[in-house]
């Protein structure tokens, strides 16, 4: 296949550009400054048809990662920055697409598993509660529901009736990758600071690499597969016994808890928000599951275990 990978250069991008070029596909990835990553690089400003849209003839997919890290404290600008590279971005591939001559048959959009609703009760599946009106949810909790909603809808409006559509509404995909989520919390494990975060009954949504990448290709195969389709492992599980599970696959029996106020100052200080912490994300991936789809990484204590393993003996990628 020819795939196509606008904002392939973050964590994301290089698990996916790894994927297709170790199979023999032809990978082209779109980014303003070109990266380490397998495949050709094309340089684009995510703002403009130019430099850029001749690769979109003839492609079989096009994999939408753009937009702007949500690890930044939510400012004005930064808000505006944020929900702008997301929303354009989509809003000009839809527009690529619509012009090709020969346009490609599959679109999967980022999307993110934070657009449903902060909840303990029950999980999320695709008809899940769509988040927001909680009354106790702070004003950067809304925010991200709100970018989430406006980046879905950019995608509803582009008009590409030959290209199928899907929203990846997608959980942290957890991979050894320096600089990565899991590379996050495990150097946090290391220095024995991986406890429970607040009081641990948020739910943390995930999905190993692995299964990340078989979904997407499940996905291109299945061809009656569209709308939104949540990518996360069947079983989430509070933060408290996710910490655990990480600190015991890892060998690690200590684990310092952060208090909400600890994690406030922390998070201050280290420019973010907590949300990316406390919100309780309980996503379950009903789609995928309904249609055969078979996890090989359903449990996190099996996940933790082989990523630790993964990255004691250095490999990344």
């Amino acid at each position: 296949m020819k795939v196509i990978l606008p904002g392939g250069s973050g964590q994301v991008g290089k698990l996916l550009a790894r994927h297709f070029s170790a199979r023999g596909d032809e990978v082209v990835i779109l980014s303003r400054t070109e990266a380490k990553t397998p495949g050709r690089w094309r340089h684009w400003d995510a703002e403009s048809l130019i430099d850029w849209t001749d690769e979109i003839e003839g492609a079989d997919v096009i994999i939408n990662l753009a937009g702007r890290s949500v690890n930044c404290r939510y400012t004005a600008e930064n808000r505006q920055l944020i929900k702008d590279s997301r929303v354009n971005s989509t809003r000009l591939i839809g527009r690529a697409i619509a012009e090709a001559t020969n346009p490609p048959r599959l679109w999967l959009q980022a999307s993110t598993a934070t657009i449903y609703a902060h909840r303990f009760d029950a999980p999320n599946d695709e008809s899940g509660i769509i988040g927001g009106r909680e009354p106790n949810a702070p004003d950067t909790w809304r925010f991200s529901i709100e970018v989430a909603k406006a980046w879905e809808q950019a995608l509803d409006q582009s008009e590409t009736p030959a290209t199928r559509k899907i929203k990846l509404r997608s959980a942290m995909v957890m991979s050894p990758d320096r600089g990565g989520i899991f590379d996050t919390l495990l150097q946090l494990v290391r220095f024995g600071l991986g406890g429970t975060a607040g009081d641990g009954r948020q739910y943390i949504s995930w999905i190993h690499e692995r299964d990340f990448v078989r979904a997407i290709d499940w996905l291109i195969v299945h061809e009656e597969a569209s709308g939104a389709v949540n990518l996360a492992a069947p079983n989430p599980l509070p933060n408290r016994e996710f910490m655990h599970e990480l600190r015991r696959a890892y060998g690690m029996s200590l684990g310092l808890p952060a208090t909400q106020w600890m994690l406030e100052i922390g998070a201050f200080f280290m420019r973010t928000e907590t949300e990316l912490i406390l919100k309780s994300r309980r996503v379950v991936p009903a789609y995928l599951l309904a249609h055969g789809f078979k996890f090989d990484f359903p449990d996190w204590s099996t996940a933790a275990r082989d990523l630790c393993a993964q990255s004691k003996t250095g490999r990344v990628g």
